[in-house]
């Protein structure tokens, strides 16, 4: 690649932007979870008043705080790049996005804000009822913020509900700017694999206090909670993707054929399992494919139409060895959550679930997979969505900077892999001391009752003489 290629302000604040968000997703993918699984907690311990509840809860409020705080501090990032790398794309959509991100702080943000301090260091100033009030609003301003988020990128996805004058987006009907074709799909799909994410980490926690022979209630009580939750939603999961992917295929074709590899449409497509796609050469190298069954589970039927790479002019179509990869890391993830989630019913039934040590290690090592698939799903709907910004409408390439320069974006890209390369491993190394500590009761050694009111008697200052001895030397005056 030559200097100028890279040097391109386009290239490298895409690298940006993908450095920036791929390390920001990570952590509401967990935060909006854990919130959630909080208040759960919250609820049961409120109402059943078993102490198991309370522990693990206040566990996971100490990792909340940490993972909290870090994608509080990346996610500024983001909307700052937006004014400094693409102003024109800011420029042409902003009465379309501006409001969705500003609804975004008047609902989710100004929601946390209230209750986060209560979550977090008022337990022992409200009764438990108010607590799980707070658990549950803080959860909700997790999922909204999620809500206004997915509704600006799905409608960047498939736009609707607008007006173009002079080259600029105006708002023609908001609900169909919020709810446009790919959002409700978009929402349920990225939520439950939130949710699907935060489960495998409470697994390999729960599979660690076991191990570790400590903790040995809350860890069971987290394991079956985790697993009985991963039954019902890694299969949805599955069903959700299966439901957006026929919504793709109606308003993306592109990025669809870029998902599966398929350069010749038409009816009855095979399925491509495996292989290397060339762009340049418009084929796939090493591809092992199996015949219609591309159709069957894309349409739902053998003879179902599908449009291929080909049907789309060359500087109209993503880089798709990036998209066909990346689909296929989010898919095998799933079908490996499924074997995990099938194995563990086996061995619950066998009554050794908590004891097989080769399946407590195995859920350790599962831990980060639902990372993993979150990020390979990010990557397929991004860069599958290339070379658009605004699908259809609105380029990239037309969406950058133009006074930006390559030198300007380099120093900017150094600094911000200087600042996450110094948080991300700091929060980790403070999350594993958290993790190793296990879900201990910070609090049991300090029951005492916070107390208000008035004094008994007015308050004093005494005379230096009539200070207890050493006072007067450690610096305290009347």
């Amino acid at each position: 690649m030559s200097t100028d290629r890279l040097l391109d302000p386009l290239i490298l604040s895409r690298l940006q932007f993908v450095w920036v968000v791929a390390w920001h997703i990570l952590l509401p993918a967990f935060t909006v979870g854990i919130a959630s699984y909080i208040a759960m907690l919250e609820g049961l311990h409120a109402w059943t008043k078993n102490p198991v509840y309370l522990r693990i809860s206040k566990f996971w409020i100490r990792v909340f705080a940490v993972t909290f705080g870090m994608g509080v501090v990346s996610g500024i990032v983001m909307p700052f790049q937006f004014g400094t790398n693409w102003s024109r794309f800011t420029d042409a959509v902003s009465n379309v996005v501006g409001p969705l991100f500003a609804y975004e702080g008047l609902t989710a943000f100004f929601l946390e804000a209230a209750f986060l301090g209560v979550l977090l260091f008022g337990r022992k100033l409200v009764p438990p009822w108010a607590h799980f009030i707070a658990a549950s609003m803080v959860a909700l301003g997790t999922l909204l913020s999620t809500f206004w988020i997915l509704a600006v990128n799905s409608w960047m996805q498939t736009p609707r509900g607008y007006t173009v004058v002079d080259g600029r987006f105006f708002p023609a009907s908001w609900v169909d700017i919020i709810f446009s074709p790919s959002f409700p799909y978009r929402l349920a799909h990225v939520v439950s694999g939130f949710y699907v994410t935060t489960a495998f980490v409470v697994l390999a926690v729960a599979a660690y206090t076991l191990r570790k022979g400590r903790f040995p209630d809350e860890g069971r009580v987290m394991m079956r909670m985790a697993l009985g939750f991963l039954t019902l939603f890694v299969p949805l999961q599955i069903v959700l993707g299966d439901m957006h992917g026929l919504n793709t295929l109606e308003h993306q074709p592109a990025k669809l054929a870029a998902m599966e590899g398929l350069w010749e449409g038409g009816q009855g497509v095979p399925a491509s399992l495996f292989g290397f796609p060339d762009q340049k050469a418009e084929t796939n190298h090493f591809e092992i494919t199996v015949p219609k069954l591309g159709s069957l589970y894309l349409t739902h039927h053998w003879d179902g139409a599908v449009k291929g790479l080909k049907d789309f002019p060359a500087d109209q179509r993503p880089p798709v060895i990036v998209v066909y990869w990346a689909f296929r890391v989010m898919v095998g993830a799933g079908l490996a959550m499924l074997a995990i989630v099938g194995v563990g019913w086996l061995l619950r039934w066998s009554g050794r679930l908590y004891t097989t040590e080769w399946y407590l290690r195995g859920l350790q090592w599962a831990g980060p997979l639902g990372f993993i698939a979150v990020l390979a799903g990010w990557t397929t709907t991004e860069v599958g969505r290339q070379p658009w910004t605004v699908y259809g409408l609105m380029r990239t390439a037309d969406s950058v900077t133009p006074s930006l320069t390559g030198g300007d974006v380099i120093l900017s890209l150094l600094m911000y892999m200087a600042v996450y390369l110094l948080i991300y491993p700091t929060g980790l190394l403070l999350l594993r001391r958290i993790v190793r500590n296990g879900p201990l009761d910070h609090d049991a050694e300090n029951d005492t009752p916070v107390e208000s009111g008035r004094p008994a008697q007015p308050v004093v200052a005494l005379p230096l003489a009539q200070l207890p001895e050493g006072h007067a030397a450690e610096g305290h005056t009347p």
